[in-house]
């Protein structure tokens, strides 16, 4: 099956102009799980099988198995590849229908993490070990690398906050900030791109990391926790004072990506884990 077959059997979900490659590739594979064509505990056909039969590169088809294990369609297991779950036994949380306000889907995400960022940091400053402090200053240490080098700083972003996570104790933080990933990685996107057009917004945000950091580390739960709140509502304000000009091209297509997504995962049952 080549590209052009992609297209035609994907039945997107979106404007067929505004599909991607992994998007038509993710919605063919999840249809074809739902509709038992390939059944629980089967294999999905390797990566090598599926960039020949769908004509699209490796890069494409590994996205489109995150995205279908963030929904809880797949899952890797050693030995075995990636082995189809139980779709009853998913329940996928996804975001209101997007619409005309681009900036609506990232506030959205940026509400959703506001509670859960103030109380993660909360805990890891009770509770992080000095090998996840070290992990965390250097989470902190590589978003400055990426943006000394020329680069967006979106994944340093996202793994500053995934090693606040690992340090709460609390492996269900860890999993929820996985299952939002595909979204915080668009919203991160957006609101990093918005606060590089000005040094002084981009000062504030290092400044704003750098004080959750120094309430981890100093142990003081509510330092940390007014620290995080604090990042997450200002946040939302310098995505909500974003001029008109900003919402064109990449900044509106994340950010509508956003308004439609399913954020995945999810509820299983425990024996469908097995």
């Amino acid at each position: 099956m080549r590209t052009d077959t992609v297209k035609n059997a994907a039945a997107p979900k979106k404007p067929a102009g505004e599909l991607t490659l992994a998007d038509r590739i993710t919605e063919l594979l999840a249809g074809q799980i739902r509709k038992g064509t390939y059944p629980v505990n089967a294999r999905l056909p390797t990566e090598k099988f599926m960039t020949e039969a769908y004509g699209v590169s490796r890069t494409v088809v590994r996205e489109a198995i995150s995205r279908l294990k963030s929904e809880g369609l797949v899952e890797t297991r050693q030995g075995s590849g990636t082995v189809v779950l139980d779709p009853k036994t998913s329940e996928a949380f996804r975001l209101g229908p997007s619409d005309d306000n681009p900036a609506r889907g990232v506030l959205r995400i940026i509400e959703l993490r506001r509670g859960i960022e103030a109380e993660m940091a909360a805990l890891a400053a009770e509770r992080r070990s000095g090998a996840e402090m070290t992990q965390i200053r250097r989470a902190l240490k590589a978003i400055d690398r990426a943006v000394a080098a020329g680069g967006d700083g979106v994944e340093e972003d996202l793994e500053f906050h995934m090693a606040v996570s690992r340090a709460t104790g609390n492996p269900h933080y860890t999993e929820l900030l996985g299952l939002l990933t595909r979204a915080l990685q668009d919203a991160i996107r957006v609101t990093r791109g918005n606060e590089a057009r000005r040094t002084d917004l981009a000062a504030q945000v290092r400044a704003e990391h750098e004080a959750m950091c120094a309430a981890i580390q100093a142990r003081d739960p509510e330092a940390a926790r007014k620290a995080a709140f604090l990042h997450m509502k200002n946040t939302a304000d310098r995505i909500g004072e974003a001029d008109q000009s900003f919402w064109t091209g990449n900044s509106r297509e994340a950010a509508q990506r956003l308004a439609r997504a399913g954020l995945g995962e999810v509820l299983r049952r425990p024996s469908a884990r097995r």
